[in-house]
């Protein structure tokens, strides 16, 4: 007899909980230092320049902590979803947190903006000044390959149908088999009359 198998679980599951305990300390530390720019949390009376290392200190535990993050997850060669990755910069390794430490703008430059599928999501990082650019989901539209393979049938109606009579050839493709279809009025000829 076999032996019955446990309820399957995450495999790295300690990688997985550290690698969430680092972004979360890392968020944390940079809101810290977002709060003491503000003077929201300790504010400062004296004008000796401590409130500016004690921000450039916790924006750099944080930049050290996203650095660990990515060390921890790549020798684990565990993924980290996009939406984490997004958030990190992959070239300081800042947390980005918008309107703090980056600015995201959607550009789209296909002419005048006409293709809606065309938006892209541009995150600059303010602390090394590199830009990232993230597709923004839209509907596309079908390949070429696909189109013509969609329209394949339809035409293919109107080639092998055998019938002279030109509202016969209409009647085979309707509106739902080809989305250009326009309904067309046809007249008796005098070869019909």
């Amino acid at each position: 007899m076999n032996k019955e198998k446990k309820n399957s679980s995450v495999q790295n599951k300690i990688l997985y909980s550290r690698v969430s305990y680092l972004y979360q300390a890392a968020n944390y530390l940079s809101g810290c230092a977002d709060r003491n720019r503000h003077g929201a949390l300790h504010p400062v009376t004296r004008d000796d320049g401590s409130s500016g290392i004690r921000l450039k200190a916790a924006q750099n535990i944080s930049r050290s902590l996203t650095s660990d993050l990515r060390a921890v997850a790549l020798k684990g060669q565990i993924r980290l979803s996009p939406a984490m990755k997004q958030t990190i910069c992959k070239f300081c390794e800042t947390l980005l947190v918008e309107g703090q430490t980056c600015h995201s703008v959607i550009e789209n430059t296909s002419k005048g903006g006409r293709k809606p599928w065309a938006d892209i999501l541009v995150t600059k990082c303010a602390t090394c000044g590199r830009s990232k650019r993230y597709p923004v989901s839209a509907k596309q539209q079908m390949r070429r390959a696909m189109r013509t393979q969609a329209s394949a049938p339809a035409v293919a109606n109107l080639q092998t149908s055998k019938a002279g009579d030109a509202r016969s050839m209409i009647s085979t493709v309707g509106p739902e088999q080809h989305p250009r279809a326009v309904d067309v009025v046809v007249r008796p000829s005098a070869r019909d009359a």
